[in-house]
């Protein structure tokens, strides 16, 4: 069990990682989009899409081409914002379950602090899709209803329903563990 804790913490860091240099990654994007927007453009061109014209972020997707086949750089602007507040909701979600699995080795779960964190991961996956309907509806304000396709998927809005959920009861352990404490 000591090992799986191991390995589990280290896969928890390397993804937590991960998520700040896409969101690093993004910011340039957003960054580029709008200060050097022709040679971004140039870039993408040479990159090989394999006929792909939508990008995504866990469920926010947007199209980037215009009907004409042309990289439409508000769309990627738009996109790259809400990417990077994606990623970074995600890497706070790796970073509190490592936390959670560094504080609770050798010690009880049931810990006033990891009863945050779950609370935060809970708040951090409903937050995921949330920013994606948001950004959906800035991307159709901006852009056109009819000029933008986009998509959103809910999954993280439900997980984040049954983490808050699973925080009960984390909740109640916390004040049984206590209570057990106070008797002896």
């Amino acid at each position: 069990m000591k090992n799986l804790n191991k390995i589990t913490r280290i896969i928890m860091k390397v993804l937590e990682i991960t998520h700040w240099v896409a969101a690093a990654i993004m910011t340039v994007i957003v960054i580029c989009s709008v200060a050097v927007p022709q040679h971004l453009r140039n870039f993408i061109d040479r990159c090989p899409f394999e006929n792909e014209s939508e990008i995504t972020a866990y469920g926010f997707e947007v199209t980037m081409f215009d009907t004409d086949g042309k990289l439409n750089m508000m769309t990627l602007f738009l996109f790259g914002i809400g990417a990077v507040v994606i990623y970074s909701l995600m890497a706070m979600i790796f970073r509190n379950l490592y936390l959670i699995l560094k504080k609770s080795e050798g010690a009880t779960p049931f810990q006033k602090c990891n009863v945050r964190m779950l609370t935060e991961i809970g708040i951090f996956s409903v937050s995921v899709p949330l920013a994606g309907l948001f950004m959906s509806t800035v991307l159709r304000l901006v852009l056109g209803v009819n000029s933008v396709e986009t998509s959103i998927s809910c999954d993280g809005f439900i997980m984040g329903i049954i983490v808050l959920c699973l925080t009960q009861f984390f909740v109640r352990g916390a004040e049984l563990e206590k209570d057990v404490d106070g008797l002896l």
